[in-house]
């Protein structure tokens, strides 16, 4: 199944499947997207899985290995957290991640990230590189992005098909525009990310669920 879908992907869209080393001759920044209790953690949320789930438990272990591999070599990590305020929802999906909770914290195997040389950043909406604008116009994630002169962006977390997919088209027409220069590539590394499951059965009992298959 995977490797048929795989196909279609590279049939109908520019998916290029490849390999990356991680040896430190280019610049490499790690972005982990949304690796939090309400999408990862059984039951913490409208948008968790119900039961263990592979993919996702999956997505966290490569997480957390990458994560720990660059704060060892002490190479630039920048994690989005999904935070949003209980009074402004988020058409189509339920409430979930509402700041102030533990749906909102980062999965207890990347914690140590909070007390780590790493840059955290809440986010109220889809797309993280919008979720960094501050009032002022300015952007946390740019600012991350040109302290630390990367030259290639390494991107895991959740959902596949949502939050990263935003973030990394973002980031992409970002790099054309010459706002991320010096940045070359970003790189999805597909182990490393995930999507949550909510079958018709279960959406249909959360009030304004989307359908969405895993």
């Amino acid at each position: 199944m995977v490797s048929t879908t795989s196909q279609l992907l590279k049939n109908e869209l520019p998916v290029d499947e490849g390999s990356l080393l991680l040896n430190g001759d280019v610049k490499t920044g790690l972005v982990l997207v949304d690796v939090v209790n309400g999408f990862c953690t059984v039951g913490a949320g409208n948008l968790a899985p119900r039961q263990p789930d592979e993919q996702i438990s999956s997505m966290v272990d490569e997480s957390v290995k990458l994560a720990k591999a660059f704060s060892e070599k002490q190479w630039p990590v920048f994690a989005f957290l999904d935070s949003h305020h209980p009074d402004i929802p988020e058409p189509p999906y339920p409430p979930h991640c509402i700041i102030g909770t533990p749906e909102s914290e980062l999965v207890p195997a990347l914690q140590w990230l909070e007390n780590d040389n790493a840059t955290l950043r809440r986010k109220d909406c889809i797309d993280g590189f919008l979720g960094s604008i501050e009032k002022d116009g300015s952007n946390v994630f740019v600012d991350w992005f040109k302290n630390n002169d990367i030259k290639v962006l390494l991107v895991v977390g959740i959902c596949t098909d949502i939050c990263v997919l935003d973030f990394v088209c973002s980031a992409l027409s970002a790099r054309n525009r010459r706002i991320l220069a010096p940045l070359e590539d970003v790189i999805v590394y597909s182990r490393g990310c995930a999507t949550f499951d909510l079958p018709v059965h279960v959406a249909s009992a959360i009030k304004d669920a989307l359908v969405h298959p895993q």
